[in-house]
């Protein structure tokens, strides 16, 4: 049980160590940035533990934690959405008209151009999900100007909520910022499973509608009979 509580201590103290050093911010940004176009760095934890040790601590700064992270996944963003306007473009161009590929791309497209920003948007919280969309943005050709716009709002609201998580947990549990950074990451995945229960419902309940259309749509018209006067 010594061994164990010895362990806990000595990742407590290099936790600490590490979120409130001034190198913090640096790391925060980065991480942001990679995450937007390679999603497999922990930026959301981060954020959740910048703002648990604002609370508890004072330190990282809460506003210059929000500011980083989201500049970094505004800038994370948009590198996506440029591999998508460049290779993404090349790759589409090559695609034969009427195949799957090329129907998908399509339908892709016009789903973009009718609601990429609520996507973009919503696809911030869905771990992967925002490089997905932000890469076929990029390859559907959606202008820049207003993926800059939406990718904006998604940035500050995700840097945002995660602070606000984090800085619940800090204030939960001052005494012991490890505990509040475990109801942080938490309160996060839980939000995460909530709209991924919602993403599923509504995809279960379109599929029957989806299904009967690309039914008509691939039925053989009906033969009539031949009369002869």
């Amino acid at each position: 049980m010594d061994a164990v509580m010895d362990l806990f201590h000595s990742l407590t103290e290099h936790l600490d160590a590490a979120v409130t050093s001034p190198w913090f911010y640096l790391a925060l940004f980065a991480v942001a940035v990679i995450d937007g176009f390679f999603p497999v760095v922990p930026s959301e934890s981060m954020v959740i533990t910048g703002g648990v040790y604002a609370a508890s601590t004072g330190e990282p700064n809460a506003a210059a934690v929000m500011a980083l992270a989201a500049l970094g996944a505004f800038i994370g963003d948009h590198v996506s959405f440029y591999v998508g306007r460049g290779p993404g473009q090349k790759m589409v161009a090559r695609m034969k008209p009427g195949t799957r590929k090329h129907k998908a791309f399509t339908w892709a497209q016009a789903l973009m151009r009718e609601r990429g920003g609520l996507i973009l948007v919503v696809a911030r919280y869905v771990p992967g999900g925002r490089t997905a969309v932000t890469m076929t943005m990029g390859t559907c050709g959606y202008p820049r100007r207003w993926f800059a716009f939406f990718a904006g709002i998604a940035a500050i609201s995700w840097a945002v909520y995660g602070v606000v998580l984090g800085y619940v947990g800090g204030k939960a549990f001052e005494e012991s910022p490890i505990k509040g950074v475990a109801v942080g990451l938490g309160l996060a995945l839980s939000v995460t499973a909530v709209v991924e229960i919602v993403r599923y419902l509504r995809k279960r309940k379109s599929a029957p509608a989806t299904d009967e259309n690309e039914a008509e749509v691939g039925a053989e018209p009906e033969e009539k009979p031949v009369t002869t006067g």
